[in-house]
């Protein structure tokens, strides 16, 4: 519970941050244009609100001048007020938020009254409500920058180069049906230099027409074959290709079933319920199926039958056997032992501006190019809802982790939110370039229909993606 708590408290707390400077992308340009904005508010507000203030500490805050219309009577004849300025408020509804712009047709359902008034998006030239428009995206794309060139500011980048990887790496059948081989170090592409174990890895594979790589010290060419598939070879099990490392124990956790067993530092796991282990993630592999029978276990003796694991493991010159039942986390309580040592890159205040620039830009094309795995069937299982994102927050609090995670979510808010789709600001951004162009509005009818058809299909979306979080949590996927 402890850990669900961190992971939702990071993840609403990175989200909040992102659509408040979205919205207020929109909210600044749309002021610099003296363009009214009756409301502004974090998070959706159905029906009621948390909390809602024209009152002076916002106007103080940013010294605004107050916008209210004269004493007016309502329809019993009494006198009030009636306030034109902007509503600042939060709703109840943590699902985003909006800045409901006068004169503007989108997902607020906001009338438009049928004169339009000088201070209406309806009214303005196009180039302005064009920037209006992308505002918002342009404070998610440009925030994205600025936070990875603080982090590598602060806390550099630390990786091990593959290059450094004397052990190699381990593939599997597929891979080596291609020509890799065990203990092969992974150098290049025929386009560029491999840097670190991580998606760009599988991506350069790919993509790449020839991988080089270095076997028992020699250089070595692969031709590579066209079609790889990244969400395959990511996938299967074993992977496409990881590093290898010795299932070798580093340290033993105290009560734990590794302690339970005896096991000790330097012991080496050879075997896991009778399946040959030959390195690590081979023994991790292993555990991986023993967490598939145990998702599908019915009764108690299942469960328990599902949890039993048997290893043999060497110690010295000896070969022993230890059998144990582990926990329904399915740990066995060890640490790895570790081979390479980690490098850290460290940048000045002001070389950290074109590497973070680097960083996002190649974070923001590789989602892109990750996209056209969204139209197979194994990429839209592959799409995640809340609980996804949520989940790809760190388990402790980590400020490293979270502001990495932070700028990776505004540029994927960035992207997703300038696509040409209606409901989204790219949508709005196509029917503007369309009049820029052929000088001719479209209708509002046409602008209000569009408006639900794009809105009906991220509902849609948004109901596949976290009902594949409920299917994964099920074990149904």
């Amino acid at each position: 519970m402890e850990v669900f708590l961190i992971k939702a408290l990071q993840f609403l707390m990175a989200i909040s941050l992102l659509v408040l400077l979205h919205e207020l992308g929109h909210f600044t340009f749309a002021k610099l244009f003296k363009v009214r904005v009756s409301r502004f508010y974090l998070f959706f507000n159905p029906k009621f609100h948390i909390m809602s203030t024209y009152d002076t500490w916002v106007r103080r805050l940013f010294r605004l001048k107050p916008e209210v219309v004269p004493t007016v009577k309502d329809e019993d004849g009494k006198e009030k007020k009636e306030y034109v300025g902007t509503e600042y408020g939060l709703g109840w509804l943590p699902l985003g938020g909006y800045c409901a712009i006068d004169g503007m047709i989108d997902e607020t359902n906001q009338k438009l009254s049928e004169v339009a008034q000088p201070w209406e998006f309806r009214t303005k030239p196009t180039w302005q409500r064009l920037l209006i428009m992308v505002g918002g995206v342009l404070v998610n794309f440009l925030l994205a920058l600025f936070i990875y060139s603080m982090v590598l500011f602060t806390w550099g980048e630390t990786y091990v180069p593959l290059q450094k990887m004397s052990q190699g790496m381990e593939f599997n059948e597929q891979a080596k049906a291609i020509g890799f081989q065990d203990g092969d170090i992974l150098v290049s592409t025929n386009e560029k230099d491999f840097k670190k174990a991580d998606a760009d890895m599988y991506r350069m594979l790919c993509n790449a027409e020839e991988v080089h790589v270095l076997r028992h010290g020699k250089p070595v060419t692969i031709q590579m074959p066209e079609g790889l598939s990244l969400v395959e070879m990511a996938q299967t099990i074993p992977t496409f290709v990881r590093p290898l490392l010795p299932a070798v124990i580093d340290s033993v956790i105290p009560d734990t079933p590794a302690d339970k067993v005896g096991l000790l530092k330097g012991d080496k796991i050879l075997a896991a319920n009778n399946q040959q282990v030959k390195s690590f993630y081979g023994f991790t592999d292993e555990l991986t199926r023993m967490n598939d029978v145990l998702a599908s276990a019915k009764t108690h003796a299942d469960s328990i039958n599902a949890r039993l694991l048997t290893i043999v493991y060497q110690r010295g010159e000896n070969i022993e056997t230890a059998s144990t039942l582990l926990a329904e986390d399915l740990k066995l309580g060890f640490a790895p032992a570790t081979l390479y040592e980690p490098t850290t890159f460290e940048y000045g205040f002001f070389e950290s501006f074109p590497a973070g620039i680097k960083y996002g830009w190649n974070t923001l094309s590789s989602y892109v190019s990750d996209l056209k795995y969204l139209f197979s069937s194994d990429g839209v299982k592959q799409l995640g809802g809340f609980g996804a994102i949520g989940s790809l927050f760190p388990s402790a609090w980590d400020w490293h982790q979270f502001w990495l995670m932070t700028a990776f979510l505004s540029i994927i808010l960035a992207f997703m939110n300038i696509l040409p789709i209606p409901a989204l600001d790219g949508g709005h951004v196509l029917f503007l370039l369309y009049e820029m162009i052929t000088r001719k509005k479209p209708s509002e009818d046409f602008l209000i229909k569009a408006e639900y058809i794009g809105f009906g299909a991220l509902i849609l979306l948004m109901v596949v993606a976290n009902m594949n979080d409920i299917l994964r949590y099920l074990h149904i996927m």
